[in-house]
């Protein structure tokens, strides 16, 4: 297997290595990284695949979930692929990854299968109690090819569920979050329909998440997503949240990113931090 998150390994020692010149980008990666190292010991490369953003949010929400989110406890969590399809002929165009050629109307009960398996696992690692034991089971779940990209497959499908919900919400008049009009002022993406076929379609693929799209996974899971940008270091974007006015109640999960395109995770919170 290809290792989907490396080991971890001490956050200046990687600097080091990985910005030696002294170039004004290296030396202000390194004033990024220091920055980093004051809350986190350690950092984890996470495998650059057009899925990266995706893997690193989900093994950092996973390695410290205590208990299911709610919206993934819901009755219906599992009835979306059909309930979407009933109303949205259009949905027949999702590509699988593992299946291109496939039609939605035939998908549907895998996508069904994608939902109860994330489910599935959130349920079993936020029961494990203690941190060594969570983490070896993050670690395994993110050695099986198979299962972690069924995963990100049900993430995908969420975000879809996600902008229809806020597109529908604006459409009616009610109060929408600002990043969902940035979402749909885009010429490839004006309405759910295009959303999916010109990018959601596409992650994985031929691309990563783009920025209001982070926006859009953090909507879709219920957590914020804190990113410290390291290539805007010593401005006031260095450290960006995803929403930018997130819920009090919910959880926080932090990544790294030299260049908003490949992102890797901190990890070992230092003890003053902690405190």
């Amino acid at each position: 297997y290809k290792l989907s998150v490396s080991p971890e390994m001490d956050i200046m020692e990687y600097c080091r290595k990985e910005w030696r010149g002294n170039t004004p980008a290296a030396k202000r990666m390194r004033k990024g990284y220091e920055a980093v190292a004051q809350k986190f010991a350690s950092i984890r490369r996470i495998r650059g695949d057009n899925y990266c953003a995706f893997r690193a949010t989900l093994f950092q929400a996973l390695s410290q979930a205590t208990q299911l989110p709610r919206w993934l406890e819901s009755e219906d969590f599992t009835m979306l692929p059909e309930n979407l399809l009933s109303r949205y002929d259009w949905i027949k165009q999702w590509k699988l990854r593992q299946k291109p050629g496939k039609r939605m109307g035939e998908i549907s009960d895998e996508i069904k299968e994608y939902l109860i398996l994330l489910r599935k696992k959130w349920k079993i690692i936020s029961e494990i109690k203690g941190p060594l034991e969570k983490q070896e089971a993050c670690n395994k779940l993110f050695k099986n090819e198979d299962e972690e990209y069924s995963l990100y497959e049900a993430l995908k499908f969420l975000m879809l569920n996600t902008a229809i919900e806020l597109y529908n919400a604006d459409k009616s008049g009610r109060r929408v979050p600002v990043f969902s009009w940035l979402l749909f002022a885009r010429d490839t993406s004006s309405n759910p329909c295009q959303l999916m076929q010109n990018h959601l379609n596409h992650i994985g693929h031929s691309g990563g998440l783009e920025q209001v799209e982070m926006f859009l996974l953090a909507y879709a899971l219920q957590y914020t997503i804190q990113v410290y940008r390291l290539y805007k270091y010593s401005t006031d974007e260095f450290i960006t949240l995803y929403p930018n006015d997130p819920e009090q109640d919910w959880p926080v999960v932090t990544l790294i990113t030299e260049d908003d395109r490949h992102y890797n995770i901190p990890v070992r919170m230092c003890q003053e931090t902690m405190l």
